[in-house]
């Protein structure tokens, strides 16, 4: 079964391009990880994934501060230092309580809403349930063991209302593991598996709360984490049942990881992170932290956040090779996007203001890249007949040189300027004049059509000028 044997037109996806997902939880009041590096995470860089999870050290120095609660309970951690030093022995569970009792009651969901609107994302994934099993809405289906670990207040819902009044969708994020329910601690990769509650009670309510969260938030995407669902689980009976109530919806690639990339399980897309490439042959979705972690951390600085240019060029390259991006941002304890977090947002958003037409509703054009004849690397998109190049970078002249061949009554313009360009046959490809030396920026670009004028340098040449 492909990610596109489904009914329903999941435009949302398809043509937004870019998304939000928020890591918010009782985790973001110490908000305390050891900062591994001054750079996003890089999964090729930091070796296989299940290499990590097999490493006991690797656990005990967890980046990620949505992690707290976990690497508290490990002897001899760098939080559990850091806690013992400004906590004592004060149980994670005080601060649940001061999530619940103090930041949710004032928390207001509009200065997020705005912000993801002038960040021009397409939809928002807000996380309902961490790994501490803490529910952001007022569940029917209340932990049993253990008590007032749900919201009194339904964050999930005021969020969905905010995001859909200013034409974002919404989905929602859900951790298989809860460390209430089942708390090993993870310390390694059995450990990890351990970590999803086996019994059937925690399955019953595990199928129960996602029902819950559909039938109230109707989400276009069911946000599953860790690859794993509580065995025994009807899978394919509740993404039935999902599709029937949003037809329009999309599940990701977490549930029963091996079974969904394989094709016996049903996906809607595969969920890399921290990567511009993604599966061919599938939807995918480039999840991308902001900084080193997904959770607020007090201990990075501006210099451990990826730069807004890097930011750009990774959004275009993602795009150009068939992807969509899901930017992470991590609130403070009291509700706050950091500046860090939201200079960055509002940065992407304003390239998007002026150049998105290069990348919403876009799809891949035969080629992924090229070059400039400065050195400067693009990136192609195509929307209809018409091929978009990204340049990822300024040009130093009013000359553009790019490695394509342009066919008798090819047009060129700029994208955000109106008019034709003139363009001529140059050694490097095509020679497209400028308006004038372009401003610095993170990227710019031009549209070129009709796309079947064009073709990739050491293609068959092509006549004509312009």
């Amino acid at each position: 079964m492909t990610d596109d044997s489904r009914p329903g037109d999941p435009a949302w996806f398809d043509d937004s391009k870019l998304g939000v997902i928020i890591h918010w939880g009782a985790a973001s009041i110490p908000a305390y990880a050891p900062v591994r590096r001054a750079r996003v995470p890089d999964p090729v860089a930091d070796g296989d994934v299940f290499e990590r999870a097999s490493n006991p050290g690797w656990w005990r120095t967890d980046g990620d501060a949505m992690m707290y609660q976990n690497a508290l309970a490990l002897p001899g951690s760098a939080v559990a230092r850091h806690h013992a030093l400004h906590y004592g022995d004060l149980p994670y569970s005080a601060f649940v309580e001061r999530f619940r009792d103090a930041t949710l009651p004032a928390w207001d969901p509009r200065p997020w809403a705005e912000l993801f609107e002038r960040a021009r994302a397409g939809y928002v994934v807000f996380c309902a349930k961490g790994e501490d099993g803490f529910l952001l809405w007022p569940s029917e289906h209340p932990n049993p063991r253990v008590a007032g670990w749900q919201s009194e207040r339904d964050a999930v819902g005021d969020l969905a209302a905010e995001v859909r009044a200013r034409g974002m969708e919404f989905g929602v994020y859900y951790s298989a593991w809860d460390f209430a329910t089942n708390h090993p601690p993870v310390r390694d990769l059995d450990s990890a598996f351990a970590a999803v509650p086996r019994d059937e009670e925690y399955r019953e309510r595990f199928v129960a709360h996602w029902k819950e969260l559909v039938r109230r938030y109707r989400p276009v995407t069911l946000w599953n984490d860790y690859g794993v669902s509580p065995p025994g689980t009807d899978l394919p009976a509740l993404f039935d049942w999902y599709r029937s109530q949003v037809p329009e919806g999309l599940v990701n690639d977490r549930f029963d990881l091996p079974a969904q990339s394989s094709g016996e399980l049903h996906s809607g897309y595969a969920t890399p992170e921290g990567t511009t490439v993604g599966p061919e042959g599938r939807r995918w979705q480039a999840v991308w932290p902001l900084s080193t972690g997904y959770c607020f951390n007090r201990e990075e600085t501006d210099a451990d956040h990826i730069s807004p240019e890097a930011l750009v060029h990774a959004l275009a390259d993602i795009v150009a090779r068939g992807g969509t991006m899901l930017v992470n941002v991590g609130p403070t304890g009291a509700g706050a996007v950091p500046w860090s977090q939201s200079q960055r947002l509002l940065a992407l958003g304003a390239w998007l203001g002026e150049h998105g037409e290069a990348i919403r509703g876009t799809r891949p054009w035969t080629t992924v890249h090229g070059m400039t004849d400065e050195g400067v690397q693009t990136r192609y998109t195509r929307k209809g007949d018409d091929l978009y190049v990204i340049v990822l970078g300024t040009p130093r002249t009013r000359t553009l040189g790019l490695d394509l061949r342009l066919r008798e009554g090819a047009h060129v313009e700029q994208v955000g300027r109106p008019g034709p360009l003139p363009w001529s046959d140059s050694p490097h490809g095509v020679a497209v004049e400028l308006p004038e030396a372009p401003a610095p920026q993170p990227a710019m670009a031009v549209r070129i059509g009709p796309v079947g004028a064009v073709e990739p340098l050491g293609a068959a040449p092509a006549d004509g000028g312009g």
